[in-house]
C-alpha cells in the first residue's frame, strides 16, 4: 500500500486489521479486545514517529538560504505549517503512549467521568477516547457554553 493511500485511510487501515467481531458473550475488554487495541494504538504510533522522522529528513534536506526574501519567506511558512503538524502528532504520540499504559494498568475502555463502557466501535473510531459518548457530549456542551 502505498503511503499516500495508507495516509488517508482509516485508523484501522493502518494497523492494518478489520473491525473487531465481538463473539456471543464476550466479556467486554476480552484478552482478544485488548490485542487488538493495542495492535491499533502502536501501528498508530509508529505511524505517527514516522512522519515525525520523515519531516526532520525534508526539513534538513530542504533548507536553503534563498536570496529572495519572498521565496525564503515562503519557505519559513511551509517550514512552520509542518512543524504545527508535528507538533499536533507529539502530542498525538503522547496521548497514545498515555492509553498504551491504562491498558497495562487494565483500566482501558472505560469512561474516566461515569465508569461506563465506552464501547468497541467509539474506540475503533478513537482509540484514545477516555469518555464515553454521553460524557463527551456533555463536555462539548459545557465548553461551548464557556465560549460563547
Amino acid at each position: 500500500m502505498t503511503e499516500s493511500k495508507k495516509k488517508s485511510l482509516g485508523i484501522l487501515a493502518i494497523a492494518g486489521v478489520e473491525p473487531y467481531q465481538e463473539q456471543p458473550g464476550e466479556e467486554y475488554m476480552s484478552p482478544g479486545q485488548i490485542a487488538h487495541f493495542t495492535k491499533i494504538l502502536q501501528a498508530w504510533r509508529n505511524q505517527l514517529r514516522e512522519e515525525v522522522e520523515r519531516t526532520v529528513h525534508h526539513m534538513q534536506d530542504e533548507a536553503a538560504n534563498f536570496p529572495d526574501p519572498v521565496d525564503r519567506a515562503s519557505q519559513e511558512e511551509e517550514f512552520s505549517l509542518e512543524l504545527r503538524n508535528r507538533d499536533r502528532e507529539r502530542r498525538l504520540i503522547k496521548k497514545i503512549e498515555k492509553t498504551l499504559n491504562k491498558i497495562e494498568e487494565e483500566d482501558f475502555g472505560f469512561c474516566e467521568s461515569c465508569g461506563v463502557e465506552i464501547g468497541i466501535r467509539r474506540l475503533e473510531a478513537r482509540p484514545t477516547a477516555d469518555l464515553c459518548i454521553d460524557c463527551k457530549t456533555l463536555a462539548e456542551i459545557k465548553e461551548r457554553q464557556m465560549q460563547g
